[in-house]
């Protein structure tokens, strides 16, 4: 089997690789990125024998073609969101089967010539979305009817590593960080859809606790369009509620709500004697560089989706929750480790046959759940299910 990661280097990418290089049914991997400065520091930690690195331009979809022609079975896209329509594109011109990570909303337009070209491109097939999608997926097969799905996901430090006033450090790209603070939430409450504005995600109203087990309690704030996977699951005509929100140690809405209050995440430049500088901009430069992790420090990531519905006539809730920690030996941290290793679990499924179906798919509905549980389980990654009738 080989596998192109485009995209390789970056911190989500390495994860990636060092799962194909430990899977067995893989015998070559292509690491396509626009810098190859960081391989040979990357290949002294891992068996290269399998790897071989691909400078690439990702900004030209005639380089991508050409390099997913290399009698390649499947494709992982972790490039920059920025390159992402590219890289679907080169795959349906190459028919080359895509993974991504990244939301499908973008590439809706792409299903028809997906179906027409014969090739299967998965999005949103990382931590969350991804990980949390199967579970969707197979949460709802426990019932006959679902009245609520509740999602909650986030990526934090470990305590011990808590040594700043946000009790945060971030492991992937802290400007996004910020970018996802701007975004609505839509979800359904009491049968009917709820849009809550970017400007109040952090407003006290909004806020929820969560009581995670072994970490104890956890702040919840909104995120993202939950009520948009009803349909694709088929219970968009029994749902009551549902809702999506990241995760973060308490405290957190405290410190964002004044400052979107006052405009610290303003787009809008402000002008300087010698130049134009937003607030967004601001923050990023002055926090960004102060939230990075140490090599002796943990991150951890939490999932936790809640179920409730109707089964033979009785009420019924069902719980999954996991947790995944940074790997000190490899460096890992957990949040590449729940990004990297389900995109390629799935680019394996798809390169061998276990998923047939063409053109644009969903993890929600077109991934086999119980063995990409399996899959996760053998890589330290374990889903805590537990059932309990509610009359």
């Amino acid at each position: 089997m080989k596998i192109v990661v485009l995209g390789g280097l970056g911190s989500q990418g390495r994860g990636a690789l060092l799962d194909l290089v430990n899977s067995v049914a893989v015998n070559e991997i292509i690491c396509a990125d626009a810098n190859l400065d960081s391989w040979n520091s990357f290949a002294a930690t891992v068996d290269t024998k399998k790897n071989t690195p691909i400078k690439i331009d990702a900004s030209s979809t005639d380089a991508l073609v050409q390099l997913l022609r290399q009698d390649v079975d499947a494709a992982i896209d972790l490039l920059p969101l920025k390159f992402m329509l590219n890289a679907f594109e080169a795959a349906i011109i190459a028919k080359v089967p895509l993974v991504s990570t990244n939301y499908a909303h973008p590439l809706r337009h792409l299903h028809q010539k997906a179906l027409d070209a014969g090739v299967s491109l998965m999005p949103e097939c990382g931590l969350d979305p991804g990980i949390d999608l199967v579970l969707f997926g197979y949460g709802v097969k426990q019932f006959d009817e679902v009245k609520v799905l509740q999602s909650c996901c986030g990526g934090f430090p470990e305590k011990s590593a808590c040594n700043n006033p946000l009790n945060y450090k971030v492991t992937w790209n802290w400007d996004m960080v910020l970018t996802s603070s701007k975004r609505e939430s839509v979800f359904i409450k009491d049968g009917k859809k709820l849009v809550i504005p970017a400007a109040e995600q952090h407003s006290k109203k909004n806020i929820t606790k969560v009581d995670f087990p072994d970490l104890g309690e956890l702040e919840a704030i909104p995120n993202g369009d939950a009520a948009v996977y009803m349909d694709i699951l088929g219970i968009a005509d029994t749902i009551v509620e549902t809702t999506r929100y990241a995760l973060r140690w308490p405290g957190w809405g405290d410190f964002w709500r004044p400052l979107k209050q006052l405009g610290f995440l303003s787009d809008e430049p402000l002008n300087f004697s010698d130049c134009k500088v937003s607030p967004h901009q601001f923050l990023s430069a002055l926090i960004g560089p102060q939230v990075q992790y140490q090599d002796t420090e943990k991150d951890i990531v939490v999932m936790q989706n809640i179920f409730e519905g109707i089964k033979d006539g009785r009420r019924k809730r069902v719980v999954m929750n996991l947790l995944i920690e940074r790997d000190l030996e490899s460096g890992l941290f957990a949040m590449n480790k729940g990004v990297g290793y389900p995109a390629s679990i799935v680019a394996q499924m798809i390169a061998v046959g276990k998923i047939t179906k063409k053109g644009l798919l969903s993890p929600t509905v077109d991934i086999p759940a119980e063995e990409f549980m399996s899959e996760l389980s053998k890589r330290g990654i374990k889903v805590d299910y537990q059932e309990k009738h509610l009359d």
